[in-house]
């Protein structure tokens, strides 16, 4: 199967200043600036309580809308947190949940309570689920259908895989060691491209074929097309993910396979990305939710060692959270049709 080669016959503007704004941070300043963490204090903590006492009553089952879940004095702040996320430096960490007050279960509903508040939560898998699970599930990543988040292994900075609005996750259990979540801005790695290697800022702003590593639709090709860096009305969107991605796009075709020029710019973002300067880490406390910004923060995960017993395991709760057109993130023309998926509800179920 032979694939376009539009990354040679398209290129698409690149924004060649430098991007300025509260999301262009970078982790030496903001480390231990206790902000960016919104600690939920008691009063708060007993709106849960009694959202999650009237969401079991009512029998409410994932997905429910958030009628089901009342949060009054809670939606303000969640607005506010939001607002943060969308048009701030692009994350938060939701902090005070006490997970041992809860099963498993009353998390998921808290949980969903909270980013139906947010936005609507579309499907993240072809397994349909619009929550999903972060997990070790004993895939290798050889396969050219597995996803690193199914394994224990580092994952590099991306964004996740549709371009929607806001990454969710809920920290049900953390490892027995490692697993730290790092974030970094995409504006930040832009800045330091342009000014360091601007030659390779430009390959950013082509096209790159990028395995669906078996998630596309039906009827859809088995890889898709789009720039890793795009500017809209002078918003940055970042698209970066795993180089496996891309070399694996390769068994589509040699068309597909990516160039070594588009292969350093990819190795350029992550030593970049990586810098201790620029990064944020994230030490995920049981019960904590962390929400980022899908098109203008990446995010990563250090490898992790699990516990023997399969209770105790890592177990992040994920949510693709799309909110609503006052508050979306313009996009350039070239990920309009992967946006496109985010309004059908996200990615669909496969048989």
């Amino acid at each position: 199967m032979q694939g376009p080669r539009d990354r040679d016959r398209v290129r698409l503007p690149v924004k060649r200043s430098a991007l300025a704004g509260p999301a262009a941070w970078t982790g030496s300043r903001i480390q231990d600036d206790p902000s960016w963490i919104v600690r939920l204090d008691a009063a708060a903590l007993a709106e849960i309580d009694a959202a999650l006492e009237h969401a079991r009553l009512a029998g409410a089952r994932i997905p429910f809308g958030a009628d089901r879940f009342p949060l009054p004095r809670v939606s303000a702040a969640l607005d506010g947190v939001l607002d943060e996320v969308i048009n701030g430096r692009g994350f938060a960490l939701l902090r005070g949940i006490p997970r041992d007050r809860y099963t498993d279960e009353e998390c998921a509903l808290i949980y969903w309570g909270i980013g139906a508040r947010l936005g609507n939560p579309v499907s993240q898998n072809a397994r349909g689920h619009r929550l999903g699970h972060v997990r070790d599930e004993g895939r290798v990543i050889a396969d050219p259908n597995a996803r690193v988040y199914q394994t224990n292994l580092r994952m590099d900075f991306h964004c996740d895989l549709l371009p929607v609005d806001v990454l969710g996750l809920f920290c049900l259990r953390a490892a027995k060691s490692g697993g730290a979540s790092k974030v970094v801005s995409a504006l930040t790695v832009h800045n330091v491209l342009l000014k360091e290697r601007p030659d390779l800022l430009e390959v950013l702003f082509g096209d790159f074929h990028v395995d669906w590593r078996g998630e596309e639709p039906e009827g859809e090709r088995p890889w898709y097309t789009l720039p890793m860096f795009s500017v809209r009305d002078g918003k940055l969107t970042a698209r970066i993910c795993s180089r496996s991605y891309f070399l694996s796009a390769a068994r589509f075709g040699e068309s597909c396979r990516p160039t070594p020029q588009q292969l350093e710019a990819l190795d350029a973002v992550q030593e970049i990305a990586n810098r201790r300067e620029l990064m944020l880490t994230m030490d995920f406390q049981e019960g904590d939710i962390q929400l980022l910004n899908n098109h203008v923060t990446m995010h990563a995960r250090d490898a992790y060692e699990d516990h023997e017993e399969p209770a105790l395991q890592r177990h992040l709760l994920r949510m693709w959270i799309a909110v609503d057109d006052a508050r979306r993130h313009p996009l350039a023309d070239a990920l309009a049709e992967r946006y496109r998926w985010v309004e059908r509800g996200g990615i669909p179920l496969k048989a």
